[in-house]
C-alpha cells in the first residue's frame, strides 16, 4: 500500500501561482510513477501532468504545458506541481496518484490521495 497526502491548495487570483505537494508513505516511492489529475464540479477527472520513477520524464495536458511543472524528491517521498499563470478554468479538486508506469490514464492509477481545492477566481 502507497499512502498519499496532498496539501497546497486554496484560493488564488488569476495569473497567480500554487505549489502542491504530494506526500507518499508505505512503499518505497522511488518505485512509482506519480501523477496529478483534477475534476472540476460536475466534470469527469482529467489528466494533469505525470512524472516517471527517476523524475527523468514527463508529460503534461495541453491545456497546462508551459504553465505547470510537476517534479518530484524521492529523497523526501515527496511530488509536487508547480502551477503558474493560473486560470480560472483550472479551479478543481487536484489529485495525486501513484502507478508502477507512467501513464495519463487515471484507470491505471492504483493509488490515490484525497484530493486538495484550487479555487482561481478571476
Amino acid at each position: 500500500q502507497v499512502q498519499l497526502t496532498e496539501s497546497g491548495g486554496g484560493l488564488v487570483q488569476a495569473g497567480g501561482s500554487l505549489r502542491l505537494s504530494c506526500a507518499a508513505s508505505g512503499r518505497t516511492f522511488s518505485n512509482y510513477a506519480m501523477g496529478w489529475f483534477r475534476q472540476a464540479p460536475g466534470k469527469e477527472r482529467d489528466f494533469v501532468a505525470a512524472i516517471t520513477r527517476s523524475g527523468g520524464n514527463t508529460v503534461y495536458a495541453d491545456s497546462v504545458k508551459g504553465r505547470f511543472t510537476i517534479s518530484r524528491d524521492n529523497a523526501k517521498n515527496t511530488a509536487y506541481l508547480q502551477m503558474d499563470s493560473l486560470k480560472p478554468e483550472d479551479t478543481g479538486v487536484y489529485y495525486c496518484a501513484a502507478n508502477v508506469f507512467l501513464t495519463m490514464s487515471s484507470r491505471a492509477y492504483s493509488y490515490w490521495g484525497q484530493g486538495t481545492q484550487v479555487t482561481v477566481s478571476s
